[in-house]
């Protein structure tokens, strides 16, 4: 498989590796997003000479070190068998004496891949790695060291914004972001699967766009036979996915995942008073919001402040879309799926229901979400507007209706644009009902927010909107799904 949908990262690495002076790159992102990929198939095709040591979850630091010894004697020794030494100062004071067999133009890749996982306790191996990067490696200009780990809040904690030795020594970063729909394309066709771009979406809502999912699709099905193959048969691999993901990333998984249960709840969105209340006293400070920023850091969930909203504060948002998935659609029959697969036909069967239609617009909300960049160029919306999401949820004893903008632009010409995002399997039909729901909303609007500015509405549709007379009177611009798989 070569490199696709990585253009930027390539750039970056390219420069990275030609420059005449040493390097220290941090690369992270979500687990399966592709980072080991990346790393070492570029490197593998470079006239450089390439070290990479891979940490292992839960391994003691005797064994951990006997890897990084073994891998020093294949690279620089011609797989000699060297004795490990006891501690990481000894081991790095080998590789660093093991540079000296290389030649003074020859550029020296250094790649320590789940670097979290190396640093054991008492290890002191960050200490090490401080100790011998400030004293000897960074004065050595064939030197490029690249730290790389699934534990993004660990990798930005430890290393990117290390107060310590690593203080400013980081000369680049890549924050490997999964793949947009364009990209999930051109990666689905390297592998000579060929599927409209409604398929793809459909594929998209499920497993979102990380790379190692998106491997697991195959050739010649249709997007509800993949995902009924993988989510719906007996041991299938989104069924052991979930566990497997959180339990890699974090010690303790369990809180995570309750964390993630409790937003998946609020479809859009829970205030970080409320969650943090919902948590317990164990989690109201600081250990709660860390607990907040390592599922942001990785991916999972969204942070945003309603600029709006009269409620003040920040609110999250689960957008990871195999979670999403897992969480309403695979666990409630996980266990059966342990023993038997379901019948064939399944998911084509559930496909068809009002459920699914109902959870599909709110997967396809999320997706239009991580494809801003598309949806403002089409709509030709000023670059300096700002995205936001509104929602007005009148108290109990209140007559007031309630309405939700799915997606607004606010605008520095002086308007706002509302967008309403419609997912359905044909055009969208805007009949006088829908049409009167829509001013009415509008109209809650303007009254709660007391805005002055100029009103646009836009449709935001999987398969376009069919022309009426309503559309031509209140809808000033439209995108389809064609649309967002544009270059931004």
């Amino acid at each position: 498989m070569s490199i696709v949908g990585r253009e930027e990262e390539v750039r970056e690495l390219s420069q990275f590796l030609s420059s005449n002076t040493s390097e220290f790159l941090a690369i992270y992102g979500r687990r399966r997003v592709g980072k080991t990929f990346l790393i070492r198939h570029f490197f593998q095709k470079q006239n450089a000479l390439f070290f990479n040591v891979t940490g292992a979850k839960d391994v003691p630091l005797k064994e951990q070190i006997s890897h990084f010894t073994k891998e020093i004697g294949n690279i620089f020794y011609k797989g000699a068998s060297l004795t490990p030494p006891k501690n990481w100062d000894a081991a790095f004071e080998s590789l660093t004496e093991a540079f000296k067999m290389i030649s003074k133009t020859k550029k020296i890749v250094l790649f320590f891949d789940e670097f979290p996982w190396l640093v054991t306790k008492n290890s002191r191996l960050l200490q090490t790695l401080e100790y011998y990067w400030n004293h000897y490696w960074s004065q050595d200009k064939r030197i490029k060291l690249i730290i790389c780990g699934s534990s993004a809040s660990w990798i930005i904690e430890k290393i990117i914004n290390n107060k310590g030795g690593l203080y400013n020594r980081i000369t680049r970063t890549i924050y490997l972001e999964p793949f947009n729909l364009k990209s999930t394309k051109v990666f689905l066709n390297s592998l000579n699967i060929r599927l409209t771009n409604a398929q793809i979406l459909q594929i998209y809502m499920v497993l979102g766009g990380i790379p190692y999912y998106l491997s697991k699709i195959e050739k010649g099905l249709s997007a509800i036979e993949n995902i009924e193959r993988l989510a719906f048969r007996r041991n299938g691999f989104l069924l052991e996915e979930f566990d497997n993901l959180f339990f890699a990333l974090f010690e303790d998984a369990e809180i995570y995942i309750q964390i993630i249960r409790l937003i998946a709840k609020h479809r859009y969105g829970i205030g970080q008073e409320d969650l943090l209340t919902h948590l317990g006293k164990s989690y109201q400070g600081e250990n709660g919001l860390k607990k907040l920023k390592a599922l942001q850091d990785a991916n999972f969930i969204l942070r945003f402040k309603s600029h709006f909203q009269k409620k003040k504060g920040f609110f999250y948002r689960l957008v990871d879309e195999y979670t999403l998935f897992y969480l309403d659609w695979i666990e409630p029959i996980r266990e059966t799926l342990k023993t038997k697969s379901l019948i064939k036909g399944y998911w084509e069967q559930i496909s068809q229901t009002p459920r699914w239609r109902s959870w599909s617009g709110y997967a396809f909300e999320s997706v239009c979400y991580k494809h801003i960049p598309q949806i403002s160029k089409t709509l030709k919306i000023p670059p300096t507007s700002l995205p936001d999401t509104w929602r007005y949820v009148p108290s109990k004893n209140m007559q007031d209706e309630g309405a939700q903008i799915d997606l607004l632009f606010d605008r520095t010409d002086d308007s706002i644009t509302l967008c309403e995002i419609k997912y359905t399997q044909s055009p969208f039909i805007l009949d006088k009902l829908e049409t009167s729901l829509i001013q009415k909303k509008i109209s809650i609007f303007k009254k709660k927010t007391q805005t002055k500015k100029q009103i646009f509405l836009a449709f935001i549709t999987a398969n376009g909107l069919k022309k009426t007379m309503y559309s031509e009177e209140i809808v000033d611009g439209v995108v389809v799904l064609d649309n967002l798989f544009e270059k931004a």
